[in-house]
């Protein structure tokens, strides 16, 4: 791992706002990056849904795989594969002779709503989660293809192949078609005790595996870019390597820590909270408290739950008036309230409200408390209820939990959020290690090294994680 050689890597990192295409260097200790290219994307309503606009989103990874190709030729180097993470559970659907079959659904989308009932009066939910030890909300693949397949949907029904976002992206790169591991797993169709397709599951909604690509691990390449996009971007015929697809996979692999006993919180605009374990927990308990099991890295769990994250601030301070227009500045408000309200940032109604503000002043109201009035207060009630629920469902972690944790590792782009970090430490009463923020460009590249040979396992690769990540830490008061 001690060569001197540089090499370089292309990360294609997608949330569920934006996305950016950014360029890594490895000198065979750490990796350094630039963003050559970031864009937005955002949700298209059209009819009364809402959905993706992947061909868009396609269009933006040739525009930076363009900007890419020039900035290497200038640095008279050559990129050594492109690696894509985005978010989990949505999926696109493709024809035979490789041409999209309509947009893919938003996971917000209120198709599905109620699908988890009407599904499990087929197949009771112990069932479900026995086979597959994934939380159940309804818009997991397994409740969109339901809901699909119960309206008759053409695209579900006349489609050759049925893939994963950041997959369906790398075939439209490539050509090929596979469904990776980590994202697939976020699903609720795959049984992590197997690490394959449910054929039962798959069977309720009347599909089968072959309609979906070859099942892969993180570090699997793929095939190399077409002749088509080789003559539009300026590359050669560079590898796709199927990394982490799944965006917290990827933000879990880059995290820099010094030995098992802590668990992550991928702060962005969701919150995902949870450990990483060889094998699935599947229990009781862990049904009652809706945790899930979703892949990691060489067939690894990632044991968590998803919370509504900084998705309530990035949307109530579009709302605000006559506030700073700064995020930092922003978040600099918590500290002019004293407002003590706290509300349940899972609770259904801050889903996707037409007025977040609304959706949260109305909940205060009904539960008797303060109802927030400024944009100081709201910033303090949302950080103060996010600190609080991950209280709560660290504590359930401990319970389910088989190893020890006494630190909590924060990735993403919240923990920049100095406030909102303290107050997690204080709820915590652990110390909070903060950074790195572009932990899930980081596990891409990380995964793309692996592949290339530049590093062999997962110490070399925690390795590199330390010494490419700066962070802070924040002790409970």
């Amino acid at each position: 791992m001690k060569e001197t050689e540089t090499t370089y890597y292309i990360a294609v990192d997608l949330g569920a706002t934006s996305g950016r295409l950014i360029l890594a260097a490895f000198d065979g200790e750490k990796v350094t990056t630039e963003e050559l290219h970031r864009f937005k994307h955002p949700m298209l309503p059209i009819a009364g849904h809402i959905f993706w606009n992947l061909p868009g989103l396609y269009n933006e990874i040739l525009t930076g795989l363009k900007i890419a190709a020039g900035k290497l030729e200038k640095l008279g180097a050559k990129a050594k594969s492109i690696g894509i993470d985005t978010w989990g559970c949505d999926v696109a659907y493709f024809y035979a002779d490789g041409t999209l079959a309509g947009l893919p659904y938003c996971y917000r989308d209120t198709h599905t709503v109620g699908a988890v009932d009407k599904f499990c009066e087929e197949m009771p939910k112990e069932t479900v989660y026995d086979k597959t030890g994934i939380q159940f909300m309804d818009f997991n693949t397994l409740f969109q293809l339901y809901t699909l397949s119960k309206d008759s949907a053409n695209a579900l029904h006349h489609c050759d192949k049925i893939l994963f976002i950041p997959d369906a992206l790398s075939y439209m790169l490539t050509g090929n078609a596979v469904t990776e591991y980590t994202v697939a797993s976020t699903s609720q169709i795959l049984n992590p005790t197997t690490g394959q397709l449910d054929g039962e599951l798959l069977e309720k909604v009347g599909l089968t595996a072959d309609r979906f690509g070859k099942l892969v691990n993180p570090g699997h390449i793929i095939g190399t870019l077409t002749p088509e996009v080789q003559k539009f971007t300026g590359f050669d015929a560079i590898p796709v390597v199927a990394v982490a697809g799944h965006d917290t996979a990827s933000a879990v692999i880059g995290v820099p820590a010094k030995d098992e006993k802590f668990a992550y919180l991928s702060c962005g605009t969701w919150s995902l909270l949870g450990i990483e374990t060889p094998e699935p927990i599947i229990n009781e308990k862990g049904f009652g408290y809706n945790f899930t099991n979703e892949g990691g890295l060489d067939g690894s769990i990632r044991y968590l739950k998803n919370i509504c994250g900084m998705w309530l601030f990035e949307r109530a301070r579009t709302e605000f008036k006559d506030a700073p227009e700064s995020v930092a500045e922003l978040c600099a408000l918590y500290t002019q309230s004293d407002i003590s309200s706290v509300i349940n940032p899972d609770d259904s109604s801050f889903a996707n409200p037409v007025s977040m503000t609304e959706a949260i002043a109305d909940y205060c109201k009904r539960t008797g408390q303060r109802v927030p009035e400024t944009p100081a207060d709201f910033v303090r009630v949302i950080f103060r209820s996010l600190a609080h629920r991950y209280k709560e469902v660290l504590g359930w972690l401990r319970e389910l939990s088989p190893k020890e944790i006494n630190v909590l590792h924060v990735i993403g782009g919240g923990s920049l959020n100095a406030h909102l970090m303290q107050l997690t430490a204080d709820a915590l009463q652990m110390p909070v290690i903060a950074g790195p923020t572009e932990s899930t460009a980081l596990g891409n590249v990380l995964v793309q090294l692996r592949a290339d040979g530049r590093v062999k396992d997962l110490n070399e690769m925690r390795h590199v994680a330390i010494n490419s990540t700066e962070t802070t830490t924040y002790l409970p008061k």
